[in-house]
């Protein structure tokens, strides 16, 4: 299977493997959404079905609720679960403060639910999602259909007075439809190229009606497991300020692994 696959999807499988190893016996888990999140899932699934691990996954998505059970976790809502020990999740971009840029798979609102209603949050990446400033990858913001226009208007005339290098917003798309999030409402993408101050812009934009949530994860994640496609790993501690290396062997060709496709 190694073959076949790109430096990028090694980066992320040995990223995912790296941290499966902070899940423990009995956790509830947050699991993310996404590629590289879908390689934790994966990861698990795994250890639950050959070494007798016990966890109950919270999904941050449906789809990821759907790869949790083929895999053999144990899903339960975040109402049942009322609080998680940890969470996982990929990011489209992060920065040196582990402030990240997420709901490039447009489940951000429940994305964010989930992690903040953790003790800690962990981000697992391949090491092209670094960057020095965020603002590169769009930024998605998730609105009601109700005043949509309306609602992108406001948004690119309040862009205006903050520290961005773009305002333009572009309604995500699915085939000639407008994309439907799994509670009903629309993606704003903001392509505002760099985002100066991400902490004062989550706080402004969802202050505005017709907002519901931002893809800004500011001071929310705790560590970020970043994946290279060589193998080697870097686990970055915000909180501890360390930084430790590893190195992940790749799995052989035929395991439960092979037939996920990103």
């Amino acid at each position: 299977m190694t073959e076949e696959m790109s430096p990028i999807d090694k980066a992320k499988f040995v990223a995912a493997k790296r941290a499966a190893d902070f899940v423990e016996d009995g956790m509830r888990v947050g699991l993310g959404t996404g590629s590289t999140a879908a390689w934790l899932v994966r990861c698990l699934g795994e250890q639950v079905r050959d070494h007798g691990l016990r966890i109950r996954g919270v999904p941050t998505s449906t789809r990821t609720a759907e790869l949790a059970r083929a895999v053999g976790i144990e899903v339960i809502t975040l109402d049942e679960a009322k609080w998680l020990d940890l969470t996982i999740d990929g990011a489209d971009e992060f920065d040196g403060d582990l402030n990240l840029i997420k709901g490039g798979g447009g489940a951000l609102l429940q994305e964010k639910i989930v992690a903040t209603a953790s003790d800690q949050m962990i981000v697992i990446a391949d090491i092209g999602k670094e960057v020095e400033h965020l603002g590169a990858f769009p930024l998605p913001i998730e609105v009601i259909p109700f005043g949509l226009q309306t609602t992108q208007a406001l948004v690119e005339e309040t862009l205006i007075s903050m520290d961005v290098l773009g305002r333009d917003s572009t309604l995500r798309m699915n085939g000639d439809q407008a994309f439907v999030t799994d509670e009903g409402n629309h993606i704003l993408d903001l392509h505002l190229k760099r985002i100066g101050n991400p902490r004062q812009l989550a706080l402004v934009l969802n202050q505005m009606p017709g907002v519901v949530e931002n893809g800004l994860f500011v001071d929310i994640c705790d560590k970020v497991v970043i994946g290279f496609g060589d193998g080697r790993v870097e686990v970055r501690d915000i909180n501890e300020g360390t930084v430790a290396q590893d190195r992940i062997d790749f799995p052989e060709a035929d395991n439960l692994f092979s037939d996920l496709a990103d």
